[in-house]
């Protein structure tokens, strides 16, 4: 899930992330749901098939179906440690790691390979 002020970059991040292959659940808006533990991630039912891309308009999508959440990106927050502390965000009594907005060409190949491999805490 990317989270952050209308903005901050979180539908050009997403739009990063779907040009290495990733999968879109929505933009602007999510139903999040709680089942067995875990919380899945749809699209509004009366939410467009569209994408945000600031400066061309809105573009179409395949939207992915539902999803399964297992990190937050926050683009309100700047990381500006080379190796960050490990980050928590809770919502509906679970924890799932959370990542501040990296200024740099790298952070939206770097979290696909987080969310391929999973992420090392340095500590």
């Amino acid at each position: 899930m990317i989270k952050g002020a209308s903005g901050s970059g979180k539908s050009a991040l997403a739009l990063q992330m779907l040009a290495y292959g990733c999968d879109l659940v929505a933009d602007d808006r999510v139903v999040v749901s709680v089942g067995e533990g875990q919380l899945m991630a749809n699209a509004p039912t009366a939410l467009p098939s569209l994408i945000e891309a600031r400066g061309l308009g809105l573009l179409p999508v395949v939207l992915s179906g539902s999803a399964r959440l297992v990190a937050v990106v926050d683009m309100d927050i700047l990381a500006t440690d080379r190796l960050p502390k490990k980050h928590d965000f809770s919502l509906f009594g679970l924890t799932f790691p959370l990542f501040h907005r990296v200024d740099g060409p790298h952070f939206a190949a770097a979290l696909v390979q987080m969310l391929k491999q999973g992420w090392h805490d340095p500590e």
